[in-house]
C-alpha cells in the first residue's frame, strides 16, 4: 500500500503553478467541503470540479482536474463510464506534469480490472513503468500494481520477474527497505509456486536486509512481520506444527512491539520508501490467524478457538470502517479453519452455521469464491462424514478436487475421499486408485510432514477393515513416529486408539490398554469427541474382558455421555435449513437454503 494521502488539495504533487487563481483555489476548496462532509455531498463536489474547465483552465489544471473528477466518481459512484472518461484524459501527455499521469493510469487500469479489462489494464500499466524511471515512487507503485495483476490472473512466473525488477530498482535509487517489501513479495509467490529451492537463498537475503536496515520502527518491525509470517506458513504448508514453534513466537513477540510503538507523521527522505506493507490492525488479525492455524494443526482446538474470537472481534471492527478486499479473505480463512475444529470437537451443528456464513461472504465477491471454491466444497464433505452422509461426502470431495490446482488441498482432499471409500467397502477399485496416487512409502505427492503422516494412518485403517493386522501396526507405527516428531497431537490420537482396537482384537488385553488410555487423555485434552467416543467403548470392553467391573461401568457411562452428546448435535445439524448444502455440487453457493422437516441421517458407528 502507499502512503501517499488522496485529496483534492492542490499541494503535494497537485498543481505548483506560481500563484494559483483564487477562482481555482476556491472551487477546489469548496469541493474538497463536499467531499469530505458527513455524510459527503459527491454530487457537489462533482459540480465544483466541473466548474473549473468553464474558466479554461491551463493544461496542467485541466488534467489534474480530470484525475480528480475520475478519482471521486470511481471511488463514490457508481457512474464507471464518466470516470474512465475523465481518467483517459488525464492518462494523456502533460509536459512537467508526470505524476498526474501516472496516478490516473493506475486508477484507470483499477478500473479497467474492475470492468473485465484486464486486457486494457495491462499495457497501460507497462508504459506508465517504462516511462515513469526518473520517479521512484510511482515506478515501484506501478511495478507493484502490474505484478499484483499477473498475481491475480495465476500468472506467478510474469509477477516474480516484476517484483524481481523491481528490488533490483529499488537497489539502485537506494531504498533497502523498498528492495525487503519487492524480495518479500517474490518469496510469497514462490512458496506459493513452491519453488522451494529458490525460497530459500531469497528469505535468506531478505532476513539479512530487514536486520540491517535502520529506519522507521515501525516500517522495520512491519518487514519483520512480513518475513516471519512467510516463514510461519512455510512450516505449516510443510505440516512442522513443533519446528515452527521458535518463529512463530517470534511473530507473537514481533506484532506485540508494533502494538506498543507510536505512529509518526514523519514522511521518508526517500519517496521510493512511501510504501507500506499493511496496516498495524491488519497484520494483527494476520497474526491471530496463524496461530489458529497452528493451533488447529497441532490439535490445541480450545487455542484455536480462544484466537479465532479475538481475530474475528477484531475483523468485525476493522469492516465498519474499512471495506479492503483482504478483511474478506481473512475471515474466511479463519472460518474454513474454525469449522474444521468444530467438526473435531462435536459442535456440527455451530460448523454447519459457519459453512453457510462462508458461502454468503463468497456470494459478495465472484473473486473470493473462485479462490475457496474449492476449500468450501472440502468443508461441506467432511461435515458429510460427521454425519454419516457417504455419498454427498464423495460428490463433495469429487468436486473440489475438479476445482483445485492446490497440491497440499488435492492430498487432503484424496486423503479424506480414501477414507470415504474405506468405510463404504465396496470401492475398491477407486480405492487403490486414490491410495497409489497418495503413497507415502513412494513419490508422495507434496513435501507436507502431517499429510504424508494421515497417508500413513489411511493405509492402516485400510488394512485393520481387511483384516491385515501386522501390516496396519506397521503404517500405524509409522505415523505414530511422524506426529510425535512435530506435535500432530490429533493424528497420535487416533493412531493410538487404532493399534489399541487392533491389540483388542488380537487377544492383547494389556498392549491394548497401553494405546487406549493415553488415546483418550490425548483425545481429551484436543477435545476430539469421536476418539473420546471410540476410546471409551474400547475400555468399556477391555475392562470388562479384564473383569474390572467399575472400570468397566464407569467407561460404559462414559460412552453413553459421549454418544448422547453427538446424537443430540447430529439431530440439531440435520434438522437445520443449512444441511442441505450438502446436496449443492455445482456452481455458486445458493442464495437461499430451503428448510427441511427433520434429520435424514442416523447416527452411524464413528469407527
Amino acid at each position: 500500500e502507499s502512503t501517499q494521502q488522496r485529496s483534492l488539495g492542490p499541494c503535494g504533487s497537485s498543481v505548483q503553478a506560481a500563484a494559483p487563481e483564487s477562482w481555482y483555489l476556491a472551487l477546489l476548496g469548496f469541493a474538497e467541503h463536499f467531499r469530505t462532509s458527513s455524510p459527503p455531498k459527491i454530487r457537489l463536489c462533482v459540480h465544483c470540479l466541473q466548474a473549473v474547465f468553464q474558466f479554461k483552465p491551463p493544461q496542467r489544471v485541466e488534467a489534474r482536474t480530470h484525475l480528480q473528477l475520475g478519482s471521486v466518481l470511481y471511488h463514490h459512484t457508481k457512474n464507471s463510464d464518466l470516470a474512465r472518461s475523465h481518467l483517459e484524459k488525464a492518462v494523456r501527455p502533460v509536459p512537467q506534469f508526470e505524476d498526474v499521469k501516472f496516478e490516473a493510469a493506475s486508477l484507470l487500469s483499477e478500473l479497467y480490472c474492475q470492468q473485465n479489462l484486464v486486457d486494457s489494464a495491462k499495457p497501460l500499466l507497462r508504459k506508465a513503468i517504462q516511462i515513469s524511471q526518473q520517479t521512484p515512487y510511482w515506478h515501484c507503485r506501478l511495478l507493484f500494481q502490474l505484478a499484483q495483476l499477473h498475481t491475480l490472473e495465476k500468472d506467478l512466473v510474469s509477477a516474480c520477474d516484476l517484483l524481481g525488477v523491481g528490488a533490483e530498482y529499488a537497489r539502485v535509487v537506494g531504498s533497502e527497505y523498498t528492495r525487503a517489501l519487492f524480495l518479500l513479495s517474490k518469496g510469497m509467490l514462490l512458496l506459493m509456486e513452491r519453488k522451494l529451492q529458490e525460497v530459500h537463498p531469497l528469505l535468506t537475503l531478505c532476513g539479512q536486509i530487514v536486520e540491517n536496515w535502520q529506519g522507521n520502527p515501525i516500517q522495520k518491525e512491519s518487514l519483520r512481520v512480513f518475513f516471519l509470517v512467510l516463514q510461519v506458513t512455510h512450516y505449516l504448508d510443510a505440516g512442522q506444527v513443533k519446528s515452527v514453534k521458535p518463529c512463530l513466537k517470534q511473530l507473537q513477540q514481533c506484532i506485540q512491539t508494533i502494538s506498543t510503538l507510536h505512529d509518526d507523521e514523519i514522511l521518508p527522505s526517500n519517496p521510493a520508501d512511501l510504501f507500506h506493507w499493511l496496516p498495524k490492525e491488519h497484520m494483527c488479525v494476520l497474526v491471530y490467524l496463524v496461530t489458529v492455524m497452528h493451533s488447529m494443526q497441532a490439535g490445541y482446538l480450545e487455542k484455536a478457538q480462544k484466537y479465532t474470537d479475538k481475530a474475528l472481534m477484531q475483523l468485525e471492527k476493522l469492516k465498519m470502517l474499512d471495506c479492503s478486499p483482504i478483511l474478506s479473505s481473512f475471515q474466511v480463512i479463519l472460518l474454513e479453519h474454525i469449522i474444521m475444529c468444530r467438526l473435531v470437537t462435536g459442535h456440527k451443528a455451530t460448523a454447519l452455521q459457519e459453512i453457510s456464513q462462508v458461502c454468503q461472504l463468497c456470494q459478495q465477491s465472484p473473486r473470493l469464491f473462485s479462490n475457496h471454491a474449492a476449500q468450501l466444497h472440502t468443508l461441506l464433505g467432511l461435515y458429510c462424514i460427521s454425519v454419516n452422509c457417504m455419498d454427498n461426502a464423495e460428490a463433495q470431495f469429487t468436486t473440489a478436487l475438479r476445482l483445485t490446482t492446490h497440491q497440499e488441498l488435492w492430498t487432503f482432499i484424496v486423503t479424506n475421499l480414501a477414507s470415504v471409500y474405506i468405510r463404504e467397502g465396496n470401492r475398491h477399485q477407486e480405492l487403490y486408485s486414490l491410495l497409489e496416487r497418495i503413497n507415502p512409502d513412494h513419490n508422495f505427492p507434496v513435501s507436507s510432514h502431517c499429510l504424508r503422516a494421515a497417508a500413513f494412518y489411511i493405509r492402516g485403517l485400510l488394512s485393520f477393515f481387511q483384516g491385515r493386522y501386522n501390516e496396519a501396526k506397521r503404517f500405524l507405527r509409522e505415523t505414530l513416529k511422524m506426529s510425535n516428531a512435530e506435535d500432530l497431537n490429533r493424528l497420535t490420537a487416533c493412531s493410538l486408539v487404532l493399534l489399541g482396537h487392533i491389540f483388542y482384537v488380537l487377544g492383547n488385553h494389556r498392549e491394548s490398554n497401553n494405546m487406549v488410555v493415553p488415546a483418550m487423555q490425548l483425545a481429551s485434552k484436543i477435545p476430539d469427541m469421536s476418539v473420546q467416543l471410540w476410546s471409551s467403548a474400547l475400555l468399556k470392553d477391555l475392562n470388562k474382558a479384564c473383569g474390572n467391573t467399575i472400570d468397566a461401568h464407569e467407561a460404559a457411562q462414559m460412552h453413553q455421555n459421549f454418544s448422547q452428546q453427538l446424537l443430540q448435535d447430529h439431530i440439531a445439524a440435520c434438522s437445520l435449513p443449512e444441511h442441505n448444502l450438502i446436496s449443492w455440487t455445482d456452481g455458486p453457493p445458493p442464495v437461499q437454503i430451503q428448510a427441511q422437516n427433520g434429520p435424514t441421517t442416523s447416527l452411524a458407528s464413528l469407527l
